[in-house]
């Protein structure tokens, strides 16, 4: 049976239009065309005007009810009139064959939902001193993850498929958890793609890395403090999300992977070429954002509430 898919994209800024009509551009170019493109606003006349003046009249433009990424989201889940509701980050492109990637895996029903890979659009050179096991801070798939179609816990939200129906089940987007002005919080689909797992008896998520979108590194991101930042701000998500959920061996199950791959594998090759530069930088720089996760973790574990 024929699946049709919504594209939901969220946006917060004018600044960001750019971005945005580039992102609907790749749309319309679709192996797969989508059903429908919904754009996302948050609740602001001026940024509405701005974006109905610009944008295609073929794309569907709603306001959130409530600020925040997770909100937005939550706001096209509610519009989209597709089978499959698939979102991609405003300043991401797709590859012209991503939808069709994304929704051939529904074919098993078992299937609730559907990531790809995200590969990084630098805005300037990528500097050497960034490991790219930590490209999740920017956004994008980082070094360690599956190399080849798998089942996986969560998609990432950059580039990720869920069914409608799935959300009748299992409910929305947290809107504690995902991002929200410059409060760096993510996990939201983490947290949405367990609770879809344990509400929908026998299901999974899929990783497939052959449905491929690009996303925009800005050069503001690349540096220390927004590495410190970001880090810091992943560790208080999976507390929140922890704090949330019973079972802590799923909750940790993919964390303890990354991490075991950084020790037996990352660290490992580094230390033996230490004499390099660029892998002494690596070392150090990944020692530094490790310890900013367990900071935020620590912090947010222990705050009341």
């Amino acid at each position: 049976m024929p699946k049709e898919c919504s594209v939901i994209i969220s946006t917060y800024s004018k600044d960001r239009l750019t971005y945005v009509i580039n992102c609907i551009k790749s749309l319309t170019k679709q192996s797969l065309p989508p059903k429908e493109i919904i754009l996302v606003l948050d609740p602001d006349k001026e940024l509405f005007q701005t974006y109905k003046a610009e944008v295609p009249a073929y794309v569907k433009i709603i306001i959130s009810d409530k600020r925040g990424l997770s909100n937005a989201r939550n706001s096209g889940v509610k519009k989209g009139e597709g089978d499959i509701l698939a979102f991609i980050d405003d300043d991401a492109v797709a590859d012209k064959h991503w939808l069709e990637r994304l929704v051939e895996n529904y074919d098993d029903p078992s299937v609730v939902g559907v990531g790809g890979v995200i590969k990084p659009l630098w805005e300037g050179n990528r500097p050497v001193w960034f490991p790219e096991e930590l490209y999740w801070i920017i956004g994008c798939s980082y070094k360690g993850l599956p190399e080849r179609k798998t089942s996986v816990r969560n998609p990432i939200g950059c580039n990720m498929s869920f069914r409608k129906s799935a959300f009748a089940i299992a409910g929305y987007f947290r809107s504690d958890i995902g991002r929200f002005g410059k409060k760096l919080l993510a996990g939201e689909e983490t947290e949405l793609s367990m609770r879809m797992l344990t509400k929908i008896p026998n299901s999974k998520i899929i990783y497939d890395p052959s449905a491929v979108v690009y996303h925009v590194v800005e050069k503001n991101r690349i540096n220390l403090r927004y590495l410190f930042k970001r880090s810091f701000y992943e560790g208080v998500s999976k507390a929140i999300i922890g704090k949330a959920r019973s079972s802590s061996s799923a909750r940790l199950l993919s964390e303890d992977l990354y991490l075991k791959y950084l020790l037996k594998n990352s660290v490992p090759t580094r230390l033996k070429r230490i004499y390099s530069l660029a892998n002494l930088c690596h070392l150090l720089v990944l020692f530094f954002s490790v310890s900013a996760v367990f900071a935020g973790y620590v912090t947010s574990k222990f705050n009341k509430g």
